[in-house]
């Protein structure tokens, strides 16, 4: 479980290709591993990980076919930045929003809009994932908690305050960018009840 408050701005070290579509990822992070172990959860860019090698200031996770179909970390190469976050221990605080890491699609930057004190970005997004987004509610974009500000049939939009456009991966995304997204889990919880419910 993650709260969507990056911790640190990565580097991508090698991503090389396994037997059976999957791919080996490695990347730079000295905060993120300054108490990693083996089998700890790492999100990159929203996608929870497991890491299963490390050293001084990097690791290195496993993405299985699944993890690259249904998230951008299939676009990645070597040089490029990620946002990392450590998973949550019961002493964490909840800056965000509660954030499983496992992401439901990719959107793509359709617009970048800069205002005096922050920046508001339109996202196009699926319907199938537009039906869990609300004016005011949470998602995850790239692994950064934001309250979502508007939502039309095709899109939603957030703002960038200057620190998460500091920090963040998002400080540098143009229109035409991939996005992975992550809804918040309790509005799909909802609609499994109610349509169960409605079955009986």
């Amino acid at each position: 479980m993650f709260t969507g408050i990056v911790e640190e701005l990565g580097e991508v070290l090698a991503i090389d290709a396994l037997p059976g579509e999957a791919a080996r990822l490695r990347v730079r992070g000295p905060r993120v591993t300054a108490d990693i172990r083996h089998g700890d959860s790492i999100a990159v860019n929203g996608v929870c990980v497991t890491v299963v090698e490390h050293a001084t200031g990097e690791f290195s996770v496993d993405l299985m076919k699944e993890t690259l179909d249904r998230s951008s970390l299939r676009d990645l190469r070597g040089g490029a930045r990620v946002n990392l976050e450590r998973a949550v221990t019961p002493a964490s605080r909840l800056g965000g929003h509660l954030v499983q890491g496992h992401v439901d699609g990719v959107g793509e930057i359709r617009s970048r809009n800069p205002a005096e004190h922050w920046d508001v970005v339109e996202i196009a997004a699926p319907a199938s994932l537009l039906r869990y987004v609300v004016e005011k509610g949470s998602i995850c974009v790239d692994g950064v908690s934001l309250t979502v500000t508007e939502v039309s049939p095709s899109s939603f939009t957030v703002s960038l305050i200057p620190t998460t456009m500091e920090l963040t991966t998002l400080g540098f995304r143009r229109p035409g960018d991939v996005v992975n997204l992550e809804v918040d889990v309790l509005a799909k919880y909802v609609e499994r009840l109610l349509a169960d419910r409605e079955t009986r």
